[in-house]
C-alpha cells in the first residue's frame, strides 16, 4: 500500500515547528525591567488632583461640577483649582485648549509645590473629641 499525501498534516507539523521555533527564539532574551516605582509626595498628589479636576472643567466633563469634597480636594487644593482653572480658561481663549491644558499641568505642579502640596483641611474639620468618639464602657453606658 502506498501512502498518500495528506496536505492537513503537512499543514500542521510547518505550524507546530513555526510555534516552536519562534518560542525558542524569545527564550533567550531577559524580560525587561520593570520601572522602579516612585514616592509620591504631597506635591505630587496635590498636582495630580488639581492638573486632573481643572482639565475636567476646560473640557466640560460632567463631572466638572462635583465640588471640591468628591473631588478629594483639600481646601487649600481647591483654592489652588480655582486660581488654576481662571488662569487655564483665560489661555483657552487667548491660545486655544491645548495651551490651556499644558498651563494646568504647569501651573498645577508650580503651586503645589510652593504650598507643599496644599493639604490644609476643611476649616470646619475638627479631630473627634475622645470622650464622646469613643465611650467607655465603666461610665454607665450599656449595649441593648
Amino acid at each position: 500500500m502506498s501512502r498518500r499525501f495528506r496536505p492537513v498534516g503537512a499543514v500542521l507539523a510547518a505550524v507546530l515547528t513555526g510555534c516552536v521555533l519562534s518560542l525558542a527564539t524569545g527564550c533567550d532574551r531577559a524580560p525587561e525591567p520593570a520601572p522602579a516605582p516612585r514616592a509620591s509626595t504631597p506635591a505630587d498628589v496635590c498636582t495630580s488632583l488639581v492638573s486632573y479636576w481643572v482639565k475636567e472643567a476646560l473640557k466640560g466633563s460632567r463631572w466638572a461640577g462635583l465640588d471640591w469634597e468628591q473631588k478629594g480636594l483639600s481646601n487649600e487644593q481647591y483654592e489652588i483649582h480655582d486660581e488654576v482653572l481662571s488662569a487655564a480658561r483665560t489661555e483657552e481663549r487667548r491660545a486655544g485648549r491645548e495651551a490651556a491644558l499644558a498651563l494646568a499641568d504647569r501651573e498645577s505642579r508650580r503651586r503645589c509645590e510652593a504650598a507643599k502640596g496644599a493639604t490644609g483641611s476643611s476649616e470646619n474639620w475638627r479631630p473627634p473629641d475622645e470622650q464622646s468618639a469613643y465611650p467607655s464602657p465603666s461610665k454607665g453606658r450599656s449595649r441593648p
